[in-house]
């Protein structure tokens, strides 16, 4: 019995979020029902972190314990063989036996799309938000900036457990302007609050809007704003469909195969 880190992609589109939920599709669902069929026996995988219902991922992380006697590129094209198309295995690896992909992760990219165009487009609409109003890039830069540090983000999300604590620390908050109507955020922290860089990215379209100064994001991070006043914030959330989870990142360490781990032992 080995355990593998598994590295997922998945359209996230016709999926109810990335967690196993009864009596709906999820990520977690179906690479479980993949895995039974190649002979696991588990109760559950353990996954990175949940996304929400519509969010994708390129860089999903999921752990599981499997009595696999063939290499790990066999077990990637097993998977692959049997998932659905809209979710696959971009990479194994082997894994230390406490390795834990939620808690062990130091670090998770996200990035957010978006486009401003005034009629429909449903073939872009599925991996990005339309915004009918003309998009200000300046102040799409500006409004990003107090984002970087470490600050308390209740304003912007919620806890992931009961009683989790709301402060996170942003390494990386930027837009890129991607084609001539079309934006692109990247936000990388420690970790996120439920629903976070979808209502960074709602303020932040409003401040580019005119509809929210971009001063008021500073003051809703800072120490003394009280929760009474972070209720100014514009009330909302950015669609999930522009959302990718982009990579999870863990401490560097020298790995080796499953097979050299148990010729080892």
């Amino acid at each position: 019995m080995a355990r593998y880190k598994l590295t997922l992609a998945y359209d996230g589109s016709n999926f109810h979020g990335s967690q196993r939920q009864k009596g709906r599709r999820t990520v977690q669902g179906e690479l479980e029902k993949a895995l039974t069929t190649l002979g696991w026996t588990g109760r559950s995988i353990l996954l990175s972190g949940r996304t929400d219902t519509g969010v994708h991922a390129a860089g999903q992380v999921a752990s599981v314990d499997l009595d696999w006697s063939h290499t790990d590129d066999d077990l990637l094209r097993a998977l692959n063989s049997l998932l659905p198309p809209d979710v696959a295995v971009r990479a194994v690896e082997a894994a230390g036996a406490g390795f834990h992909p939620r808690f062990d992760a130091i670090s998770r990219t996200y990035r957010y799309r978006l486009f401003c165009q005034p009629t429909r487009d449903p073939i872009r609409e599925r991996f990005a938000w339309r915004i009918g109003i003309p998009i200000n890039t300046l102040l799409l830069e500006q409004a990003a900036k107090p984002f970087l540090g470490r600050h308390d983000f209740s304003a912007f999300g919620s806890p992931t457990t009961p009683k989790g604590i709301t402060v996170r620390t942003v390494t990386k908050a930027a837009w890129t302007q991607t084609a001539a109507d079309e934006w692109q955020f990247e936000v990388q922290a420690d970790a996120f609050l439920y629903r976070m860089v979808r209502r960074m990215v709602f303020v932040q379209a409003a401040v580019t809007q005119g509809k929210f100064p971009v001063e008021g994001i500073a003051w809703s991070l800072a120490e003394q704003a009280s929760a009474g006043s972070r209720s100014v914030l514009p009330s909302g959330l950015a669609p999930a469909c522009g959302l990718t989870l982009v990579e999870v990142g863990y401490p560097k360490q020298e790995s080796k195969s499953n097979q050299e781990i148990i010729s080892l032992a």
